[in-house]
């Protein structure tokens, strides 16, 4: 069985805090054998992240802001637009011959699209039924009720922003080695989702740290 972390930011997103570098470090440290490199609308942090040497794999993928939240494409490296309606995101996703993952689907307050969109999990391959970044735990648990009602295989991502939490979400997939066979065996449901909880005030101070930057960006637009 494979240890992958299957959602992991770099500083290639706009609210990353760790480099490539220190991300693969912590990673292979924590005795992970794969992780994906999924950064907010851009696949620049996975090309990067596919040039270095590494002991662990790394599955290339974007997490894609729709008009409705968050999805998560793994397998491709080319970027998907922001801003489409979830449903042609699908679309797009699946023409580029992506694996869809439905990240953080009950968090209000994080992008999470079934709040929005009830049909939202039939529509992908896999459900994120454990991320460690939840603040109130019965989320991850209804994400995963859903994902059984649907049929759909469950896995789990760190949703680390800093190289400290890769690895608190950890998918056990069992696969050989190599992109092609993970993201088949994920959609074979292979999988076992694990993990531990980001500590509650490394979540806080991450989450003023982008309130902030985001009220700066605006009065700058102004």
């Amino acid at each position: 069985m494979l240890r992958c972390d299957l959602h992991v930011h770099t500083n290639f997103s706009r609210d990353g805090e760790s480099s490539v570098e220190d991300i693969l470090e912590r990673a292979e440290r924590n005795g992970l054998d794969a992780i994906a490199i999924v950064d907010h609308d851009t696949v620049e942090g996975s090309l990067y992240a596919l040039k270095k040497r590494s002991n662990v794999l790394v599955i290339p993928g974007i997490e894609v802001s729709t008009r409705q939240g968050h999805l998560l494409v793994l397998g491709i490296t080319e970027v998907i637009p922001a801003g489409m309606d979830f449903f042609e995101t699908v679309r797009v996703a699946r023409e580029k011959g992506g694996l869809l993952i439905l990240p953080h689907p009950y968090h209000q307050w994080r992008h999470g699209v079934a709040i929005k969109l009830k049909t939202a999990i039939d529509a992908v391959d896999a459900v994120e039924s454990f991320n460690s970044r939840y603040i109130v735990g019965s989320a991850n648990k209804k994400a995963g009720r859903k994902a059984k009602f649907f049929g759909k295989p469950c896995v789990a991502g760190s949703d680390a922003h800093n190289a400290r939490f890769v690895g608190y979400g950890v998918t056990l997939i069992d696969a050989e080695k190599n992109v092609s066979s993970i993201l088949s065996a994920i959609r074979q449901a292979k999988t076992e989702p694990t993990g531990k909880m980001t500590p509650l005030r490394s979540y806080t101070r991450q989450s003023l740290k982008n309130t902030k930057r985001k009220i700066i960006r605006r009065v700058h637009k102004r």
